[in-house]
């Protein structure tokens, strides 16, 4: 048991070492231990289906579980985030790219440029800094000049828009988001009669503004109802 216990939690650290190497573009939103974790377990978990060997599964289950917990406390130690999670890279500098850190990153030129128009950038020229990650992610900062506009630097108020809440999903009523904005069933319900609907079963989707209390009814057949 000692023996199996010691090969599972060598190739465990042994994953995590393989993930790593394989750059950050094999693993985004997950860190390298985190992925093997998911991997390690489901794996473990399935064993029992096809073995007799259940008291080793769980065993594993146990002592994977426990080195997971203790990689993701060492991950805390700022000393220790670099070899853990990893580092951002920053690949594009002064509208530059930087071929090295890209290369290092396992990042095929290809797949950030990608990345960049979906982010709405065509092009590197007016991007300051673009950095992977750790988690594979790209962060973009775009030049002052190609900078989207705010209302604060044209010395203008923006009027709070409110946070839309959901309060029916297909068919059925949300009464927590409806607390929310201190409302009821029977509000509800009195707002979609004067919009004309009878039967919240009907509706596909609603929505509320927690400012205005602005209800939006969508039917999910293409008609769209804006109650004040």
């Amino acid at each position: 048991m000692i023996l199996y216990i010691g090969k599972v939690i060598l190739i465990y650290i042994l994953t995590i070492i393989i993930i790593r190497l394989l750059g950050k573009s094999a693993f985004a939103q997950l860190t390298a231990h985190d992925l093997a974790g998911v991997f390690f377990v489901v794996s473990i978990a399935i064993g029992p289906v096809v073995t007799d060997n259940l008291a080793y599964a769980i065993v594993a289950l146990i002592a994977i579980g426990t080195i997971h917990i203790i990689f993701s406390k060492l991950t805390l130690i700022n000393r220790l985030n670099k070899y853990f999670i990893g580092q951002p890279t920053i690949v594009i500098k002064h509208g530059k790219l930087i071929k090295r850190n890209l290369k290092q990153s396992r990042f095929a030129l290809a797949e950030l440029l990608s990345s960049l128009r979906e982010k709405g950038y065509s092009t590197i020229d007016s991007i300051e800094y673009a950095i992977i990650e750790p988690s594979g992610e790209i962060s973009i900062l775009p030049k002052p000049e190609d900078a989207p506009v705010t209302p604060k630097q044209l010395d203008m108020a923006a009027p709070y828009q409110g946070l839309p809440l959901a309060a029916i999903v297909e068919g059925k009523i949300q009464h927590q988001n409806l607390k929310l904005i201190n409302k009821d069933v029977q509000w509800l319900r009195k707002e979609l009669t004067s919009a004309g609907y009878s039967d919240e079963r009907n509706i596909f989707y609603a929505v509320v503004q927690d400012n205005n209390h602005l209800l939006t009814i969508d039917n999910g057949e293409g008609d769209v109802h804006r109650q004040p």
